[in-house]
C-alpha cells in the first residue's frame, strides 16, 4: 500500500498552527522522558464521583513509538484515551502535550485548541459515534474546516486521503449506508486528513472482519514507519507484537501494573492471568 506519506506531511505542515505551548502554560514535569510528546502524572478519574476509571496513572508517550494500553474491559483504557484527546479531564493529576498543559481552560483558547487538535487525532472504537455527516466527502472535510484551511487545501487533502485509504469511490455515499469496515476507513480518513502527529486508536481491530483487520494493522504499522506516534487501547494479544513497541498493562484496579515490551508482556503468563487477559485454561501466548 503506497502512501507517499512523507511528501504529504511536508506539504501539510505548512498549514499547521504553531506549538500549543504558551508562556503561561505550566512547564513539562521535571522527570519527563527525553523525546516525550505527551506526559501524564498521577491521573485520577471517576465516573459520577463513585466509579473509579483511573487511579494514579503516570507515564510518557515518546515521539515515534507504538504504545499499547493493554488490559481487560473496564480497566480505564478508553477513559485514558479520551483524556489524552482532551475530551474529558482528570479529577486530579496533570496532562502535558507538546510542552503545554492540557486543561479545559487552555482548550478554550482558540490558538491552543487549534494547535492541539491539529496534532492529535482520535479514532473511536465505534465508528457510528464518530461519523455523522451527510456524505463521506463532507465527513472528511469537517476537520479541515475546523482548522480554518481554505477550499483548495481542503479539497487536495480530501482527494489525497480518500485515495490513500482506497475509498475514493465512496466520496458521495452516505456514511450510514456503508459497511462496518467502510465506516472504519471513513473514520480514519476524517482523522488522517488533518495530518496529526499523534494517532489514538480505541480497540482498532474490534468488530472487523479478518480482511479489514489485516488492512488496518498494516496501515497502523505503515503510519508509524512514516513518523506518526501511535497510542492504542487493546486486549487483543494476537496482534500485540505487531502493533506495540511498548505496553502499559492496566490492572482491574485501574492502575498500571507493568510497563514493558510486547515480548516481555506476552512472556509473563502470571501477569496476563492477574490482569484478566487470559484464562487459566487458555493456551500460552508467544
Amino acid at each position: 500500500m503506497a502512501t507517499d506519506t512523507h511528501a504529504r506531511d511536508a506539504a501539510h505542515d505548512t498549514a499547521r498552527p504553531h506549538d500549543t505551548a504558551r508562556p503561561h502554560d505550566t512547564a513539562w514535569p521535571e522527570d519527563v522522558a527525553e523525546g516525550a510528546v505527551l506526559a501524564c502524572r498521577d491521573l485520577r478519574y471517576s465516573y459520577l464521583d463513585r466509579f473509579p476509571a483511573l487511579d494514579g496513572v503516570s507515564f510518557d508517550v515518546i515521539r515515534g513509538e507504538k504504545l499499547a494500553l493493554l488490559g481487560a474491559n473496564g480497566c480505564g483504557k478508553s477513559t485514558l484515551l479520551k483524556i489524552l484527546d482532551g475530551l474529558v479531564f482528570p479529577d486530579s493529576g496533570t496532562v502535558h502535550a507538546f510542552g503545554g498543559r492540557l486543561t479545559e481552560d487552555n482548550l478554550e483558547d482558540e490558538q491552543f485548541n487549534r494547535g492541539f487538535r491539529s496534532r492529535v487525532g482520535f479514532v473511536f472504537q465505534n465508528s457510528d459515534a464518530q461519523v455523522f455527516s451527510p456524505t463521506v466527502r463532507e465527513e472528511v472535510a469537517f476537520g479541515c474546516l475546523q482548522l480554518g484551511l481554505d477550499r483548495q487545501q481542503t479539497l487536495a487533502r480530501i482527494d489525497d486521503v480518500l485515495a490513500m485509504l482506497g475509498i475514493a469511490d465512496l466520496a458521495d455515499r452516505a456514511p450510514f449506508q456503508l459497511s462496518g469496515g467502510e465506516k472504519k476507513r471513513v473514520a480514519i480518513a476524517s482523522v488522517l486528513v488533518m495530518n496529526p502527529e499523534v494517532l489514538l486508536f480505541d480497540e482498532p481491530t474490534a468488530a472487523l472482519d479478518p480482511r479489514t483487520q489485516h488492512w488496518l494493522i498494516e496501515l497502523i504499522v505503515e503510519l508509524n514507519a512514516a513518523g506518526k506516534t501511535i497510542v492504542l487501547a487493546t486486549h487483543d494479544l494476537d496482534v500485540l507484537d505487531t502493533l506495540a513497541d511498548r505496553c502499559l498493562v492496566f490492572t482491574e484496579e485501574h492502575r498500571i501494573g507493568r510497563i514493558g515490551t510486547a515480548a516481555e508482556v506476552l512472556g509473563d503468563r502470571r501477569l496476563l492471568l492477574d490482569v484478566n487477559l487470559v484464562h487459566p485454561r487458555s493456551r500460552a501466548h508467544r
